[in-house]
């Protein structure tokens, strides 16, 4: 069956749908006349934008509701057959400064989801978005699912604690589940007004402005950036995949890449931006992990999938779409 045939009809609800990753994945299941409910709290400053459903808003529902809300849950669940729950706070910078709000979004908002579903929809398939941070510490490259878990702030302990939890869920009560631990994500429909997450993004904006790109160190440092339209396929690849059902999966382009390599990629697209290198905040040394790079070869084995953009030809897509747009995100 092919990927059209698939989501044809399919009852999809999005959670955290107006953001970067959500939205992306509603604009690939549009053409295939999915039946698309998108829910997002809206809450600020998180990455929710209306705009980015703007050529394709009359193709779905939009429903403003939080996942802490258990009447308005119990209700958006039913009759859906998949769920892409990507509802979060996305800082590990900000679960610092506010340990509860993140355990109250990342775990509990996760939990109520999940007892929903087990309560009024027990046969839906749920995606949940975990984060490669949740290792902590990376020991070896390329990071495979093995790899240990020690994470080193409250958002990475929160993302495993609903990580475990998803599991539960599935070896307990039977609920399909999905699990992904993802690298460094970027592109289109990303919030570009601060810094907090999606460093590539923000780059792009300073390099669109004319400002220097400040990078900590000597920026050797590697990172897995992985451009968000081969993000959305990997979740869209993955609840299609019956070998998928009760596992976790490492998402990431594959390929590491130096700071200092994508400021000066990005100043290359842009055609204006300088690097300029500064000591590490003390505060970034305590939660830094050292390189990373994803092993996804159990999701390509496991659903077909492979990433299909390099991060050059992804900063020229994102650079132009925020040519065309960057008023609509800032």
């Amino acid at each position: 069956m092919n990927a059209g045939d698939f989501w044809r009809g399919q009852r999809v609800l999005i959670t955290g749908g107006l953001g970067m990753i959500g939205s992306t994945i509603a604009a690939k299941l549009v053409p295939f006349g999915a039946d698309i409910t998108l829910v997002d709290a809206r809450i600020e400053p998180y990455g929710a934008n209306l705009f980015n459903i703007d050529s394709i808003r009359n193709d779905m529902r939009v429903n403003i509701a939080d996942i802490r809300d258990k009447e308005a849950m119990k209700w958006l669940v039913q009759e859906k057959d998949v769920i892409f729950n990507l509802a979060g706070q996305v800082s590990h910078n900000d679960s610092m400064q506010d340990p509860f709000l993140d355990a109250d979004i990342n775990y509990i908002g996760h939990l109520n989801v999940l007892e929903c579903v087990r309560r009024h929809n027990p046969d839906a398939l749920v995606v949940h978005s975990g984060s490669r941070l949740q290792f902590g510490r990376i020991e070896s490259n390329p990071v495979s699912e093995a790899h240990p878990l020690r994470p080193r702030t409250p958002y990475a302990m929160n993302k495993t604690a609903a990580e475990n939890m998803y599991m539960f869920y599935s070896v307990v009560h039977g609920i399909k589940v999905v699990m992904f631990r993802i690298a460094n994500p970027y592109g289109p429909r990303s919030q570009m007004r601060h810094s907090k997450y999606s460093m590539v993004n923000w780059f792009i904006r300073l390099a669109m402005e004319g400002k220097p790109l400040t990078i900590f160190g000597d920026g050797s440092q590697i990172r897995d950036y992985i451009f968000v339209d081969d993000l959305a396929e990997a979740f869209i690849s993955a609840a299609v995949s019956q070998a998928c059902i009760g596992e976790v999966f490492n998402v990431g382009s594959g390929t590491g890449i130096s700071f200092k390599e994508m400021t000066e990629c990005i100043a290359k697209v842009v055609g204006k931006g300088t690097v300029r290198y500064v000591p590490w905040p003390a505060d970034y040394v305590n939660v830094e992990t050292g390189d990373y790079v994803t092993n996804i070869s159990k999701l390509a084995r496991a659903s077909g999938w492979r990433p299909m953009t390099d991060l050059e030809s992804g900063i020229a897509r994102t650079v132009a779409y925020y040519q065309e747009n960057m008023a609509r995100y800032i």
